[in-house]
């Protein structure tokens, strides 16, 4: 059967056809004609100040715009900004650069809630700007990062180098099962 008797035999299953259709172009673009496709990480991404970052896609629940609207915590440290009722479920929302020790997040029009897809902690972290997802080959993955400005290095995972871009991998369950997250009462 020929290529495009392979396909038209799928026409009457959209997604299947997509999804072949999809194989079909990894693998031209990998330079294998046919056959597997090669192994890739996808993750989102996201800025802190002016550096880029990516975190697990199974990590991130949703990605969200800042509510209007949220309760302060009394006694709380400020990184806590508060508790922002979305779709009835209640959801604390931390300044993710602010927790780390690097100035407050601007509260603009790219500013993003990154709601953390966790069994036990429930949190949203504010962050500048998120990016989409980002699809690396396994084989850009190093162990070795430059040192961040956000000053999140012990929540660095490894990072995925493309050209002369280092995009740190931000491993999010690590920050909300930290102690300084855990601990959010003011002192």
């Amino acid at each position: 059967m020929s290529a495009a008797s392979e396909l038209a035999a799928l026409v009457e299953r959209p997604f299947e056809l997509l999804r072949e259709i999809e194989r079909r172009s990894r693998s031209a673009v990998a330079g294998k004609g046919s056959g597997d496709i090669p192994d890739e990480w996808v993750g989102i991404g996201f800025r802190i100040g002016q550096e880029h970052f990516v975190a697990q896609r199974d990590q991130v629940r949703e990605v969200l715009m800042l509510p209007d609207a949220m309760t302060r915590v009394p006694g709380s440290k400020r990184w806590l900004l508060g508790i922002a009722n979305l779709r009835g479920h209640l959801l604390p929302l931390v300044d993710l650069k602010m927790h780390l020790g690097s100035g407050r997040t601007s509260h603009r029009r790219m500013t993003r809630v990154i709601s953390v897809n966790h069994r036990e902690i429930p949190a949203g972290l504010v962050v500048d700007e998120v990016q989409g997802f980002r699809r690396f080959m396994d084989n850009e993955f190093t162990d070795t990062w430059p040192q961040t400005a956000a000053r999140c290095d012990r929540f660095i995972s490894g990072a995925y180098q493309r050209s002369s871009d280092t995009w740190p991998v931000f491993d999010l369950y690590q920050l909300l099962e930290s102690n300084t997250f855990l601990q959010a009462a003011a002192e």
